[in-house]
């Protein structure tokens, strides 16, 4: 990998959507595609960046980087935080 920023959880929504602190302006330089991975927690991962308006099948773990807001990790139809027993604090890791 060419690339790696590190943060951490720093908020999880009443939707069980895990916010970090990295900026979009941080991960500016990031490629969207397949090959960035995200890792949460150091154990899990998923692939790629999206913006809200995705398509992905429900119970796909995704991240998601709109302009002017943090970057999020969400399951799709469900709750992150409650699948994947992560909480604030832990950290979140992106490499491409």
């Amino acid at each position: 990998m060419a690339g790696r920023i590190q943060g951490k959880v720093i908020e999880v929504t009443p939707e069980g959507d895990l916010v970090t602190d990295l900026t979009s302006v941080e991960l500016a330089q990031v490629s969207r595609s397949s090959e960035t991975k995200v890792i949460v927690d150091e154990e899990h991962e998923t692939f790629g960046i999206f913006g809200s308006a995705h398509e992905q099948p429900p119970m796909t773990l995704i991240a998601i980087l709109d302009a002017d807001a943090p970057l999020r990790l969400h399951l799709v139809s469900d709750s992150a935080s409650m699948m994947l027993g992560v909480r604030a604090g832990a950290p979140v890791e992106v490499c491409w």
